[in-house]
Parts: C-alpha cells; sequence; structure tokens
C-alpha cells in the first residue's frame, strides 16, 4: 500500500495549539466537550494512518463518499462505506485508510473533554447515517463548517465555548440519530400531491448529496421511477432536468459558503462535488453571471 499522510488536494484542516488545548480543558464549559483536531480531506487517496502510540483524543471520521478501512488495537478491521462514520477509542494504538480504488472524502476531528465518551459509545463500528426523506446530512455538514470557520479565525475564550456547544449538537446528530431525525419539521409534505412529493423527496436527495457525484439513474432510483419517467415529472415541476437543478444547487450552495466561510475557491470546489475548479469557476460563472472571485468580493 502506499502511504500518504498529507498534501491532499483541496483539504483544510487545523491542529490546534497545546496552549489553546489547555484552555479548553480547564474552562469549566469548554471542558465538557472540546476539539483538539479538525479537518475535511476530499477523494484523499493514499491517505493512512498509523498510530502505535495512543492518544488522549477520540478520533471521529465520517465518511461522505468512496470507502477506507480502520482498525482499533486488536480488534477486527472494518470496512467504512459512504455515508458512515466511526469514533475510534482515546488511548488506544489505531491505523486507518482510504481504499486505493475508490478513496474517501472524510470530514474528521479530533476531540476530548467529561462527556466525550458518552459521544462514543457504540460507535467503534461504523454507524450508518444514509440520506432519506427526514435526513439532515447537509444542515450537519454546516455545522462542522461553524466549527472549523470559527477556529480558522481566533482562539478566544468565547469562540472556543462556542465551539463546544456545537461540538455537542454535532456529534448529538449521530448519536442521537433518530431524534437528530425526527426533530425535522415535515408539515410541508403533508398537503402535497403525489407528483409534487415525489419531486420533494428528490430535491432533498440531491441537497444531501451535494458532495457526489450522482448521476441520472441513481437519483431515478431514488424516487423509484423509470429514467425518463423520472426526469418528465422533475422538468415539469421545477422548469430544469434533473442534473441541470443538481448543478444549480450545488452552485448555489458555493455561493453561500463563499460569502460566510473563509474557504479558498480551489477548496470550495470539493465541497460541491466538483474536483475541477476551472470547470468549477466556469459553471458558476455561468449560473450566477460573475466568477467565484467576484462573487466574494460583491
Amino acid at each position: 500500500m502506499k502511504k500518504r499522510k498529507d498534501g491532499f488536494q483541496g483539504e483544510r484542516s487545523i491542529v490546534l495549539p497545546p496552549k489553546v488545548v489547555e484552555m479548553e480543558s480547564q474552562d469549566p464549559l469548554a471542558s465538557s466537550l472540546y476539539v483538539t483536531d479538525i479537518g475535511y480531506y476530499p477523494s484523499a487517496l493514499y491517505h493512512y494512518r498509523e498510530r502505535t502510540a495512543p492518544i488522549p483524543q477520540y478520533v471521529l471520521i465520517y465518511c461522505v463518499s468512496g470507502s477506507g478501512w480502520y482498525q482499533a488495537g486488536t480488534a477486527e478491521r472494518q470496512r467504512v462505506e459512504a455515508n458512515s462514520y466511526f469514533i475510534l477509542p482515546a488511548g488506544k494504538p489505531h491505523a486507518y485508510g482510504a481504499d486505493e480504488n475508490d478513496p474517501w472524502t472524510v470530514y474528521w476531528l479530533h476531540f476530548n473533554g467529561e462527556h466525550a465518551h458518552i459521544y462514543a459509545q457504540g460507535a467503534q463500528r461504523p454507524q450508518p447515517v444514509n440520506p432519506s426523506i427526514h435526513s439532515r446530512i447537509s444542515q450537519r455538514n454546516n455545522i462542522f463548517e461553524e466549527i472549523f470557520t470559527t477556529l480558522s479565525r481566533n482562539y478566544s475564550l468565547e469562540s472556543l465555548r462556542y465551539v463546544s456547544s456545537m461540538l455537542h449538537y454535532y456529534l448529538a446528530s449521530m448519536r442521537y440519530l433518530q431524534q437528530y431525525r425526527d426533530a425535522n419539521d415535515q408539515h410541508e409534505l403533508q398537503c402535497q400531491t403525489d407528483e409534487d412529493t415525489i419531486v420533494t423527496g428528490a430535491i432533498h436527495f440531491l441537497e444531501e448529496n451535494i458532495e457526489q457525484h450522482l448521476t441520472l439513474r441513481e437519483m431515478a432510483a431514488f424516487a423509484g421511477y423509470s429514467v425518463s419517467h423520472f426526469s418528465s415529472i422533475f422538468r415539469h415541476k421545477t422548469g430544469l432536468s434533473p442534473i441541470n437543478y443538481f448543478n444549480r444547487l450545488k452552485i448555489e450552495r458555493a455561493a453561500v459558503m463563499l460569502i460566510s466561510t473563509d474557504i479558498r475557491i480551489n477548496q470550495l470546489c470539493f465541497k460541491v462535488g466538483i474536483d475541477d475548479p476551472y470547470y468549477f469557476s466556469r459553471l458558476f460563472t455561468r449560473v450566477m453571471g460573475c466568477s467565484p472571485q467576484t462573487y466574494r468580493r460583491r
């Protein structure tokens, strides 16, 4: 296996300085749950990490596409598929890596605190968080971005406390998955026609898979219809083909992130499932009427 720890195109990461981690661990509020490292690796080919010397933090890896594997201590090696996560226990040797043929895209963080063990319970085996009409994957990813953006700006005590509070919410959205999904407001579906429900469900599926490269066949399969019938219903209700609508959603998500985060444009494209920054820039200009650079300046 080729081994590579750093240097993935589009990667983003923050390692908090030891003095900041110490401040978190000693604060009455932040010490409940706090971040020590955080990052995002898109299509992380040859991503590999082995720690024979245990670390004191828990390690969360949330795979949103592709696949990989991990092993904790002497336990059996586990395979990880898209839309699943696992948490490696603190204080145990471990190893993990991306599949060489289908490398994963992962959100990851190291965390600790008085209540960290509660969120890690039951997560030493892969836990599924598959998209459905009740899922809130995009909202979960927005929480991660809020944590990352806050830490990228400063390490003030107020920021660290805010991050601690958001981390509770982020981990709870996985640990208490059903409660997180049940809290989603579904009343808009109650008075819809069959075609409305099909399209609403399909749009939700697209929103939950912004970082994916979905095909028209995959979209139709989710809706439970043939490609031609699904495309006809979707175009009738939205005025756009499913693929064009999906691309518009990607660009609209990117536009929000251009304003609300400091992420670089050559990293942002991966967040919306576009691996080519030049194609992303052309598509953004076609949809929004100006380049990403111009949009951010405005």
